[in-house]
């Protein structure tokens, strides 16, 4: 009996240490990817998101300038990152390794990219005129299968400049706004066939509620329902099934860009520099907060981006652009975290958080 004991005993302790170093496995940094958007020699500079220490900066092996756009950078699942080279027709993709990122390749594009998106096996890349997929091969970009030729709601293909921001918003549809001051703008409708990749049939072109300007950025719930800034009347729109469902003006100026994070959509308000955290249902937006946080450099934001219990929001003043970082808890609360960094540009577009990943 003794003997049996001390054998379990024994064995008892070899689990417990074991699943210790189960625990103790090292994990990379959370990183804040940011792109310089250089129109000559366009670059993502990599920073670790605990320390706001530059851990990296890449060329992206194209050029950017992308303006007026949502997502220009957009991360999956902590592995890899992509970034668009508007001003050469391109998306560079990078793969996560341990701490930082490695260039893997480029994808060409049918117009000048200016918003990126991953689901349903697939990146989705829209450009100023048309919106393409590119399948995944094990979280690899393969090849382009599949485009469709953008549309607005009066009818054409949008002018150079309209198109802000491709999102999934279920597994047969993307979502794309367009801007077209002074008439409302669109949201486009892009079909997809049963393997994620676009169907080629036309997009349905949903214009924007009369009395509303520029659709711009959104964020999609799981059950396919978008909340969508309409930023140049100061309002959110709650878009499902095709068509815009409410309107509200949450109390900020300019709110452009958003990210979600479970239940909470956060927008950045360009002309008030502050984050308003908002609740979307399925047929209404409620303001939660309408000043979550204030941009400390006194910048305008110009895109954010938020996973894994940080949010990061870019802003632009005074011929430098800064990132800002916040942490937030599980009631949507933000609460900056350090100073904020000067990213050393003057245009800088982009963000996008990479999850930490643990490492065997």
């Amino acid at each position: 009996m003794f003997r049996w004991m001390t054998v379990c005993c024994t064995a008892v302790v070899v689990l417990a240490a074991g699943l210790s170093q189960v625990r103790a496995q090292p994990r990379d940094a959370t990183l804040a990817v940011v792109m310089t958007n250089d129109a000559t020699a366009n670059q993502i500079k990599v920073y670790d998101a605990g320390t706001s220490k530059l851990l990296q900066t890449l060329s992206t092996q194209g050029q950017g300038a992308a303006g007026g756009n949502a997502r220009g950078v957009r991360q999956l699942d902590g592995e890899m990152v992509a970034a668009v080279n508007n001003g050469s027709n391109s998306v560079a993709v990078f793969r996560r390794t341990g701490k930082g990122l490695h260039f893997e390749r480029l994808v060409t594009t049918t117009s000048a990219p200016v918003s990126i998106d991953f689901g349903n096996g697939h990146m989705y890349v829209a450009g100023e005129t048309t919106v393409d997929s590119f399948v995944l091969h094990h979280d690899s970009v393969g090849s382009r299968d599949g485009s469709v030729t953008l549309e607005l709601a009066g009818g054409g293909v949008p002018p150079s400049g309209a198109t802000a921001q491709v999102g999934v918003a279920d597994d047969r549809h993307l979502l794309v706004t367009i801007k077209t001051d002074p008439t409302p703008g669109t949201v486009d409708v892009v079909g997809l066939d049963d393997d994620g990749a676009i169907s080629g049939a036309a997009a349905t072109a949903v214009s924007a509620p009369a009395g509303t300007l520029t659709p711009f950025g959104f964020s999609v719930y799981p059950d396919g329902s978008a909340v969508i800034t309409l930023a140049h009347t100061n309002q959110l729109g709650l878009f499902r099934d095709s068509a815009f469902r409410t309107v509200v003006t949450p109390g900020q100026a300019a709110p452009c860009w958003t990210t979600r994070v479970g239940k909470y959509v956060f927008t950045a308000n360009t002309a008030s520099r502050t984050i308003t955290r908002v609740v979307g249902t399925g047929s209404n937006v409620f303001t939660d907060s309408a000043i979550a946080a204030s941009i400390a450099t006194g910048g305008a934001p110009s895109d954010i981006d938020a996973a894994a219990g940080v949010l990061g929001v870019i802003d632009h003043g005074a011929g430098q652009s800064h990132l800002s970082l916040f942490s937030y808890n599980a009631f949507g609360e933000l609460a900056a975290s350090g100073a904020p960094i000067t990213v050393g540009v003057p245009n800088a577009n982009g963000v996008a958080i990479v999850p930490a990943k643990e490492r065997p």
